[in-house]
Formats: structure tokens, sequence, C-alpha cells
């Protein structure tokens, strides 16, 4: 049966039969671990080195597979890496998030959480209680604002320029932002100030009075912000001392679960 005829049963309902025969060559270079001859490729997948041929050449021009010149030898190629990277970057961080802001909170006794970036502006995705009587209750799937909660301002400090400049405009002329934040070099100047810090901290949030909160950013190994990690605590109880215990074990945890996203520091 032909390569074409292959690939036309295998169309439909039941998928394309040659993209499944990629995978299989992908997974066979993938298990043996190392650079491999051609023959070595066709043993592993169960296929003639000519059959196996014509896969790596489409798998080589789509970026999935390299051959090195020199000694013949096929490997898995810039675009699969990538794939594997972003892969790591979006099923872990979530989870490695959660461990990391579950011993923060172990560590400060105060009301922790994680947040992503949605369409608008930061989203908790989960929240730690802490061991007092007295807390702030973070609710799960809130969206906070891009320019005065303290996980907006570190998103907007350091997601690309293109990603938060229309919104931040459209927060301007809404017309209900802080007396300090009513024009553009005023927001400038707070997101500059932002990323120097390191962190972002808001106090008797305006919205909500009596709320006081620290958040941090986390990179992943493109060195772009993926999470926010937050401190959230009752004004006047809460510890905002940038020198203090809170603001140094948020930001510790939040750089070594950068480290741990594949995040380098000189970048």
């Amino acid at each position: 049966m032909s390569e074409e005829s292959e690939s036309r049963l295998g169309e439909g309902k039941h998928g394309v039969q040659s993209l499944e025969i990629g995978m299989g060559i992908l997974r066979a270079m993938v298990n043996g671990q190392r650079s491999m001859m051609l023959k070595d490729i066709a043993a592993a997948a169960e296929m003639p080195p000519s059959k196996a041929h014509r896969y790596l050449v489409s798998l080589i021009r789509a970026g999935l597979v390299d051959q090195d010149p020199m000694t013949s030898r096929y490997d898995l190629g810039p675009f699969a890496l990538n794939i594997g990277l972003v892969a790591i970057d979006r099923l872990d961080r979530i989870r490695l998030g959660l461990t990391a802001i579950a011993g923060l909170r172990d560590e400060i006794n105060e009301t922790t959480a994680l947040a992503v970036w949605g369409e608008s502006g930061p989203i908790i995705v989960r929240w730690e209680r802490p061991r007092r009587p007295i807390t702030v209750n973070v609710v799960t799937g809130t969206a906070l604002d891009p320019l005065t909660s303290a996980s907006g301002r570190v998103f907007s400090a350091w997601l690309p320029k293109e990603t938060i400049n229309r919104l931040i405009d459209r927060r301007l002329k809404g017309g209900d932002l802080p007396p300090e934040l009513q024009t553009r070099a005023e927001v400038d100047a707070l997101l500059t100030k932002v990323r120097a810090d390191g962190y972002a901290g808001v106090s008797g949030y305006h919205l909500v009075p009596g709320v006081e909160a620290l958040a941090a950013p986390v990179f992943n190994f493109k060195g772009e912000i993926t999470l926010a990690m937050l401190v959230v605590g009752v004004q006047g109880m809460f510890d905002m001392d940038p020198n203090g215990k809170v603001v140094g074990a948020m930001k510790k945890t939040a750089a070594e679960l950068s480290l741990r996203l594949g995040y380098s520091p000189a970048e």
C-alpha cells in the first residue's frame, strides 16, 4: 500500500495515520535518549529505513528533527524542544505554585495566593488560609484590577508593553482610579518603582478598605512573568516593611519558584 493510500485511509474520524506514523518516529527518538542513525530509528519505529527517511525529511522541515551534517545522526529539533519547554511551563507552573504558596503560608502565617493573567487582569487560582483567628479570605476565580491590586501592578510592570498599554489607557479613562494614579506619567512611575523594588504593595485598597496586599513576580524559562505570588492581610496587623519578614519570604519564595520553572536571573 502506498504512503498516500495510508494517509487517506487514516483520515476522518479515526485521525490521520501518516501523522501518527511521524509521531511514532519522534517517540522512537525520544526513547532512544540520544542522537540516532537512520537504521536505528527505523528499527525502533518498526519500518523500513526508506520509509523512515521520507518521514524524517518532513520532520526536519517542520523543525521537529535535526540532522548533524558531520555524523548524519538525527536528533530532536528546535521546535520539538520548544514544545517540551512550553508543555513544562503550562503543566507544572500551577502545581509547583500551589506547593510554593502553601510553604510560604506555613513560614509567615498569612493568607497567600497565586494569580495568573486573564484577559483584563490577574485571576486568583488558589489561596491558602493561615492559622490565625483574623484573616482575609480570597475567593478563587476573583478577577483583580491591573493597577490598584498588588498582583495587577506586578503583572503590569513586567508584561510586554503591547499587552498592557491599551488596558492601562482604558483604566485611566474609566475615572475610578485613586488620586495618585490619574495620569499616564504617574502610572509609569509606579510601575518603574515596582520593577526596581522587585515586588508591589497595596495598603488600604480603595475598593476594599482595610486590606493590605503584597505581590511578587514569578518568571518562566523564557524570562516572562507567568504567575504572581500574593500575601494578603488586615491593615494594621500586617507587616508591609520592605525589609521585613513577610516581604523577604515572599520574594525569596517567588525567586525559588522562578528557578524551578527554568528562569535564569541573568536574563
